[in-house]
């Protein structure tokens, strides 16, 4: 993990997870276009997740797809929670995440390069958003799956966390596992929200120490 690496940005970050490769960048708070949209209660939080056409093996058609609008929504659900959005009102704050190099868990891994950015960014937050996915790979729960592991695995669990108070900002799945095993699940993920929040405040520590 490496903050301020994009010097046009107000925040960024990158961030490499196994065959990931993540950059994100934050601008703003700025104002709201179109100005219609604004909130005089809050910031507004915007953010857009793009695949790059060579992330993947099979080349990717440019431009969003539903599936990129669904998780920029969903990043946007799990951000928010942590920002002190009402410190802004009538402005926005867009974020931006890019994926250069794709291997499944890229929502966990954009969640948690925005979150650094956002930082960097000086964004006030009442804590860092750490994400990990869990899933059921050849009948095991699993901790972060890989490429292989969720293409042929039974489920994915990705959660992100404020790790101070542990309270949940995203939880999804897909697929079917038991009670007990979404149990197992849900304690394996926040364990390994708990060691991507250590490898955050470390990174941080890098570039503005403390």
């Amino acid at each position: 993990m490496e903050v301020g690496v994009l010097k046009r940005a107000d925040g960024s970050s990158y961030v490499e997870w196994g065959n990931n490769k993540v950059f994100a960048s934050v601008y703003g708070p700025k104002e709201v276009i179109p100005r219609f949209l604004a909130r005089n209660d809050k910031a507004i939080l915007r953010c857009k997740y793009n695949m790059t056409p060579f992330s993947v093996e099979d080349r990717k058609r440019p431009g969003p797809d539903r599936r990129s609008i669904e998780i920029g929504k969903v990043t946007s659900g799990a951000l928010e929670p942590a920002i002190l959005v009402e410190d802004y009102p009538n402005s926005m704050i867009e974020i931006a995440i890019e994926i250069m190099q794709a291997d499944a868990g890229t929502r966990c891994a954009g969640i948690t390069a925005a979150t650094l950015a956002l930082v960097d960014a000086g964004i006030p937050m009442r804590d860092l958003v750490a994400a990990c996915a869990a899933g059921k790979s050849n009948d095991e729960i699993v901790l972060d799956l890989c490429k292989e592991e969720d293409n042929s695995g039974q489920a994915d669990v990705p959660i992100a966390i404020m790790p101070r108070s542990d309270d949940v900002t995203l939880l999804q799945m897909d697929g079917i596992l038991t009670e007990d095993e979404v149990e197992e699940a849900l304690k394996l993920a926040m364990s390994g929200c708990k060691k991507i929040y250590e490898m955050q405040k470390k990174a941080l520590k890098v570039k503005y120490g403390g």
